[in-house]
């Protein structure tokens, strides 16, 4: 018998270990089928990428591929910020059965989610926030008996959830930011971590999640109902059990019967008698109105008014001389067909009122929601309005609030804008968080979003003299994917000597900021409001109650030498970098300097955030 050499043992005992230690060809041909099919038509990949059959995914460490210990199989797909531009191809994805963890965050995925979706048996986590998916979810999704977290945010999907709740396991649910619709199914609150289905198009009653989660969850569904949110539900009518009649009851009720008949009668007979008086009392109303209706251009009112169903007994009226005027429309997607006439007659919610002007929620028959600013008595031609508002919609900015339609009579005018269902700067800083926490990083991300526009703003409308002149954190607000957008720019012009609009910064905006000639005298002011603005991001102090002037709190705390305590507890509690928060307070202080020539211009103040911004990104990328 002839005997096998020691070393060739070796080399079959070594080549039978490293095949243990290695993926099976068909799962790296699966994998790579899904990667095709993800990354169709994306730019060219590192050479580090992998995803090849010449490689190994767990020993030559693909990208985005995470292994067990044992490198021998593949436990998690981490695709996150990669610009995938292809479709999810599940067939593929799902023949690989140790995967527990897919994510694909925030690439520009398209399609559907495949209804082979099923097969994934294995799969707990599932992340498709940020992409752009689109269509109905599969009802096979909910065969998923071993997912626990479902994050398909930010996408395009439309139509009725599936059967979620029969995930038994299932602890997080995020779907805010797309079209979904019909009721919120019965999930089991009180198991889940997180939950939102904010910004889409649900209807009926909000569910009774005990207490576990705030109404923010649900915000942004016109078509909602319950009692934190804007629609009260309808009241739930118990049908009573019919009882037995008796021949004694039947006798009462006849009773009741011919007397109720002949009251109506006698009224019938009496309404008859005055009704000639009443009508002749009615025409001549009628003619002192008409008479009313031709001295008056447009007194138009809108009364605060809780919306009921979608409908209000009040809303925006208009007679002016019996005839309806005209609104101009600048953007047609949200107001397409929309009328002044359907304007005026919508349900119409006060949200606050200034002494020149007033702001409104209205409703539209569809369930859009816009916001309409009326301003009164500012002295300004329909002719300069009109030029000034289509200039506005000339400069577009993302961080701007667009007018989308506006209309001017003599006596007032009125902007038309998108409404903003998440609240404003000043409800985040001063108001009921809910429990949100708006930490460091948000501030300052806030802050340079806010002075990057308002730079923009400047440089292209300087030459118009047109500045915000009313920059305050009520007018930043927050769209549904809670970016600020600064509101109501350049809807008050300066007049000399005039310091009301600002309140509450007119005690505090010194005469030499209206030394210049205005309008141009207004973008240093701006530059000061937004100094105030970071100073309130810092601090979260009220700019001014009760006699405290903020600006001047702080002056006078730094005179004293300390610094620190000038700064919100929140962000001490959280550790935030002193060195970034003492850098932007510098900012500020130069924002705010008394002399406005001093003050520097909106693009330097951006640099200047920006800086401190990027500083801030550099040491979360290199913390251990």
């Amino acid at each position: 018998m002839k005997r096998v050499p020691i070393w060739a043992i070796s080399i079959l005992i070594l080549l039978t270990f490293q095949r243990s230690n290695s993926v099976e060809d068909d799962v790296k041909k699966a994998l790579i089928e899904f990667m095709d099919k993800l990354s169709h038509g994306t730019a060219e990949r590192p050479s580090n990428w992998g995803w090849n059959m010449t490689s190994d995914p767990c020993r030559d460490k693909w990208i985005g591929v995470i292994c067990d210990d044992g490198l021998n199989k593949v436990k998690r797909i981490v695709l996150e910020d990669l610009n995938l531009t292809g479709a999810f191809d599940a067939n593929s994805f799902c023949t690989v059965k140790s995967i527990t963890v897919l994510s694909l965050q925030r690439n520009k995925i398209i399609g559907q989610i495949p209804s082979e979706i099923e097969n994934c048996q294995s799969l707990t986590h599932l992340y498709l926030t940020g992409n752009q998916f689109y269509g109905k979810l599969p009802e096979s999704l909910s065969m998923l008996s071993n997912l626990k977290r479902l994050y398909i945010r930010d996408n395009n999907f439309y139509g009725e959830l599936p059967n979620l709740p029969r995930i038994s396991g299932l602890t997080a649910f995020l779907a805010e930011n797309n079209q979904l619709s019909g009721q919120i199914p019965p999930f089991d609150f009180p198991n889940f971590d997180y939950f939102n289905v904010s910004n889409n198009n649900f209807s009926g009653p909000v569910p009774d999640v005990q207490g576990k989660f705030k109404d923010t969850s649900f915000l942004g569904n016109p078509y909602l109902c319950g009692k934190s949110l804007p629609n009260d539900c309808p009241p739930i009518t118990t049908k009573q059990k019919p009882r037995k009649s008796s021949s004694k009851q039947i006798l009462v009720y006849s009773g009741y019967v011919i007397l109720s008949l002949v009251v109506l009668l006698f009224a019938i007979f009496k309404f008859l008698i005055k009704k000639k008086p009443k009508e002749e009392k009615k025409d001549e109303v009628k003619k002192q109105n008409v008479a009313l209706d031709k001295n008056s251009t447009m007194p138009s009112t809108i009364t605060s008014s809780e919306f009921r169903n979608g409908k209000s007994e009040y809303s925006l009226t208009s007679i002016e001389s019996g005839r309806i005027p005209s609104l101009i429309v600048l953007m047609s997607s949200m107001t397409s067909g929309l009328t002044f006439e359907e304007l005026l007659k919508a349900p119409a919610e006060l949200l606050g009122r200034g002494k020149h002007g007033s702001l409104y929620k209205v409703m539209l028959d569809n369930g859009v929601f816009l916001a309409v600013k009326r301003i009164k008595d500012w002295g300004i031609s329909c002719k300069d309005f009109d030029r000034q508002v289509r200039r506005l919609d000339q400069v577009r900015h993302q961080n701007v609030l667009p007018p989308i339609a506006f209309y001017c009579s003599r006596q007032e005018k009125l902007l038309v804008y998108e409404y903003q269902q998440n609240g404003s700067l000043f409800k985040l800083l001063h108001g009921s968080q809910s429990g949100q926490i708006f930490e460091w990083g948000s501030r300052l991300s806030v802050a340079a979003s806010i002075a990057e526009a308002m730079a923009f703003m400047h440089e292209e409308l300087h030459e118009d003299g047109i500045a915000h002149g009313n920059l305050k954190s009520m007018n930043i607000l927050f769209n549904k994917t809670m970016d600020p957008c600064i509101s109501e720019y350049g809807l008050m012009v300066v007049e000399n000597q005039d310091q009301s609009f600002l309140s509450p910064l007119n005690s505090i905006i010194t005469q030499e900021d209206f030394d210049g000639a205005p309008p141009y005298s207004t973008f240093k002011v701006d530059i000061y409001a937004l100094g105030v603005i970071l100073l309130e991001l810092l601090t979260g102090k009220l700019v001014q109650k009760n006699g405290f002037d903020l600006p001047g709190w702080v002056q006078s705390v730094l005179r004293e030498e300390w610094t620190v305590e000038v700064f919100d507890n929140a962000l001490i509690s959280e550790g935030a970098s002193e060195e970034r928060m003492v850098n932007l307070l510098q900012v500020a202080l130069k924002c705010i300097n008394p002399s406005p020539n001093e003050r520097p211009k909106m693009g330097q103040v951006f640099q200047m955030i920006n800086a401190i911004k990027e500083e801030e990104e550099k040491s979360i990328s290199f913390a251990p």
